[in-house]
């Protein structure tokens, strides 16, 4: 599975444990920035990691910031994406199987290198339920066709 990742610096540290975690795993990981702890805006970062998932060039992304709410924001607002802010367990799990969510947001200040494994593990090994959810998924998917 290809894995495109995007943080700012605030999460600079973890994203990169989190890029050697996977790629110790077997994931190819496409690694979109930012580079260093120097402070940089993440929007144009979070964005290019976001359309990489968009236009299938990866199947899911992870993107950081401190808290992890502007990399979902910004994540969410390219086309195709459901990008969940998670930070238990049971979120990681209900990203996937609910909302079949394409990528997970991390709060670099509020989320340890352990809890981060766990949830990456949970939403890349997690499969999408259908059924019901199938429906309320297209359901926000044809959202998009009013934007």
């Amino acid at each position: 599975m290809k894995i495109s990742i995007a943080t700012d610096h605030g999460a600079f540290e973890l994203k990169n444990k989190i890029k050697d975690y996977l790629i110790s795993k077997g994931y190819e990981v496409t690694d979109f920035g930012c580079f260093s702890n120097e402070s940089v805006d993440y929007p144009p970062i979070i964005a290019k990691a976001a359309r990489a998932v968009s236009i299938g060039k990866c199947e899911r992304g992870i993107v950081l910031c401190g808290s992890g709410i502007g990399a979902s924001i910004v994540a969410n607002k390219i086309k195709g994406i459901r990008c969940a802010l998670v930070y238990a367990p049971e979120l990681a799990r209900l990203s996937r199987e609910h909302n079949n969510a394409n990528m997970i947001a991390l709060g670099g200040r509020f989320t340890d290198f352990d809890t981060a494994k766990e949830l990456v593990d949970i939403f890349l090994t997690t499969e999408f339920q259908g059924g019901r959810h199938l429906r309320r998924v297209e359901q926000i998917m044809d959202l998009e066709k009013f934007l």
